[in-house]
């Protein structure tokens, strides 16, 4: 499944819509993944994509990465050769000097800013201001053109020219939820037929940065859930919500307040909500399933039982069973690894006339078991609860796959991993994913 932020795609050329929020690359070993490590681990056909050009993390629009050597080159070239040609529109609430005019300086490394000196590289960007941002009252739309590249050249030239970007605070623009920069437009010779292609990208500065990161990675025809708020990094300390199919499951340590009711309603729009609201507490041991289960907010009730989609995946899960629905959604992409083979750029868990043998410790519902029996391993789920392994192989048959062509084993983790090693049983791969309060009667956690 293509991922809704790929604007284009053919042999040597792949183009996307990069959000606000998300650097190009990962900018350190030990960071999170940038759009380009996404990528190339999410599809084989994309593992050699190489970065031609680079926007801020907080900096939305259009960004092309080549897939051949030819590619490579070409825009390589072009880009040195400055006839790729850029066009970026940015909001600001200070007022440009004149209607059109092109700043030229020199930029260098200020600290953990840019600005202009006599050591620098030249940069030159050309600004055509526009009419009054309707949108969002007190800003004025510009239109930037630059004919250079360097590091935070549009964003220190409007800075410097008395009109520094909305939201732009490390450059002293007005307080705004995100940085209201955007590269809308692409325009260079393609690398194989040599003709001119366009690439645009639109831009709604007002709209929510955070759904849009969502909105990017993830196809809504291909999965209905998912987490929604996170907690503080959303905006809401302390609360969760998730999406499941057509139910949506707050969870906090205090009651649902109105004005989480009201975010929720209009995030409903135009279908009527269905909420279920779930108390978190720090003292699971030792609780009921009825007190650590959601209770109704408003809506339809649900089934005791329903199915979900994930990664085009469907699953079943309750919002009675306790501590979890019956599906982790933080681990959709790793069950995605499985389900294609593809575990990262360079490392395939595929091989012509091999069939891959998993083991799945702590299978809980066989969620990666489906995935990568789907994908054609055979898969071999252990987990201590005799009830999730019969929600596991019903899972199985929700996805068309035979659960009597797969093992299933009713047991502790520990003690069947001493088991298999002395039967000399091998497996390709190992899944490891314990549960936090999962206790044997006999051996203890």
């Amino acid at each position: 499944f293509t991922p809704p932020c790929v604007i284009h795609e053919d042999e040597h050329l792949l183009v996307v819509h990069k959000p606000a929020g998300w650097n190009t690359h990962a900018p350190s070993p030990f960071a999170g993944e940038g759009l380009y490590d996404w990528l190339r681990h999410r599809e084989a056909r994309w593992a050699g994509l190489a970065i031609i050009h680079r926007l801020d993390k907080d900096t939305s629009g259009v960004l092309v990465f080549s897939k051949t050597p030819l590619a490579s080159r070409s825009l390589t070239d072009q880009f040195a050769g400055r006839s790729v040609q850029k066009k970026y529109l940015l909001l600001t609430a200070g007022k440009p000097g004149q209607p059109e005019f092109t700043a030229t300086s020199r930029i260098s490394r200020a600290g953990d800013r840019y600005a202009s000196g006599p050591d620098g590289d030249v940069a030159e960007t050309a600004f055509a201001v526009g009419a009054p941002a309707a949108a969002v009252p007190g800003s004025m739309l510009v239109e930037a053109t630059p004919f250079t590249g360097r590091t935070h050249q549009i964003r220190v030239h409007a800075a410097e020219h008395g009109f520094p970007i909305l939201g732009d605070t490390l450059y002293g623009g007005a307080p705004f939820p995100r940085v209201c920069l955007h590269a809308a437009e692409l325009h260079l010779e393609h690398p194989a037929s040599g003709q001119r292609v366009t690439f645009s990208a639109p831009v709604d500065f007002p709209a929510d940065a955070r759904l849009a990161l969502r909105t990017a990675s993830i196809a809504p025809a291909d999965t209905d859930s998912l987490r929604l708020i996170h907690g503080a990094s959303d905006g809401w300390p302390g609360w969760y919500v998730d999406q499941l199919g057509e139910f949506l499951l707050s969870q906090g340590e205090a009651p649902i307040s109105s004005a989480q009711r009201q975010h929720l309603d209009s995030r409903s729009a135009p279908n009527a909500p269905r909420i279920y609201h779930k108390l978190l507490s720090r003292h699971v041991r030792g609780t009921t399933t009825t007190e650590v289960s959601p209770h109704r907010v408003c809506g339809e009730p649900a089934p005791e039982r329903f199915v979900i989609r994930e990664n085009g995946v469907t699953f079943e899960i309750g919002l009675n069973e306790g501590y979890s629905v019956g599906l982790f959604l933080d681990q959709r992409d790793n069950r995605r690894r499985l389900l294609t083979g593809h575990i990262a750029a360079g490392f395939t868990l595929q091989a012509p006339g091999l069939r891959l043998e998993l083991l799945n410790t702590f299978a809980y519902t066989c969620g990666f078991s489906v995935c990568a029996a789907m994908s054609g391993a055979h898969t071999t789920s252990l987990d201590l609860s005799k009830n999730y392994l019969a929600r596991g192989r019903h899972n199985f048959v929700l996805n068309g796959v035979d659960p009597e062509q797969h093992d299933f084993i009713y047991g502790d983790t520990f003690d069947w991993l001493r088991r298999l090693a002395k039967k000399d049983r091998a497996f390709d791969a190992l899944i490891l994913d314990p549960p936090t309060f999962s206790q044997a009667r006999e051996s203890g956690v």
